[in-house]
């Protein structure tokens, strides 16, 4: 990678848009098994994607509040991280970490203080966090909704924790979310696609790059 920044396109679906995310100069590649998902991928399509993306790029997959038998599965595909976009809690996660083995991004829904006050106690626990848009209502989706929440909530929270920024991240604002917040890293799902759960090459590209520059100039 050119900088510090870390780039991972979440809710990839086929193996062209795995090789241009490598060819982009993305740093992580995701892939989802959630079936209320758009994005949604049988775990046999997973191992297919991680085979091929494995050694090239980091490989993480995207689970919601998975099972045991889920996540035996998942441990032999050798991904770089398993990201849990559910409700897990901390016991579960130290749970997971200790009988498989998995190194973790949890991602946290941020929609009001009280939730950043969540911060602190998951970094201790997981080796990445996500901050995303917290789902209105009953939605019964994570991520990938393509809404920004107010990243003012950021501000006050320790310097220390490396994050990746989530939530309605496109071409459009990721300077901006750069240049504001200085995350370790940007995920961006909804944001390089052309229709829901499709994602484009030149989007991805432009992303990539936009996200680059923007990075480059805070490293300066």
């Amino acid at each position: 990678m050119s900088n510090s920044l870390i780039i991972k396109i979440c809710g990839v679906k086929n193996a062209s848009i795995v090789e241009e995310t490598i060819k982009a100069g993305a740093d992580m590649i995701g892939f989802v098994h959630f079936i209320k998902s758009p994005r949604h991928l049988e775990l046999s399509e997973i191992k297919q994607l991680t085979n091929i993306a494995r050694g090239r790029i980091k490989t993480v997959i995207l689970l919601v509040n998975p099972t045991d038998e889920i996540l035996e599965t998942i441990s032999l595909f050798k991904a770089d991280y398993i990201q849990l976009h559910g409700n897990e809690n901390i016991g579960r996660i130290v749970e997971i970490k200790q009988k498989y083995g998995l190194k973790i991004i949890k991602a946290l829904p941020i929609g009001s203080s009280d939730d950043i006050k969540k911060i602190a106690d998951y970094h201790r626990i997981a080796d990445l966090l996500l901050l995303d848009a917290k789902p209105e209502g009953e939605t019964n989706i994570s991520g990938g909704l393509g809404k920004v929440f107010d990243w003012r909530l950021l501000d006050n929270i320790d310097k220390n924790i490396n994050y990746m920024l989530a939530g309605g991240i496109n071409i459009d604002n990721v300077k901006e979310a750069i240049s504001l917040l200085r995350p370790y890293g940007i995920d961006v799902s909804s944001g390089v696609e052309i229709e829901r759960g499709k994602k484009d090459k030149n989007l991805i590209w432009g992303f990539i790059k936009k996200a680059r520059q923007a990075a480059a100039i805070i490293d300066k």
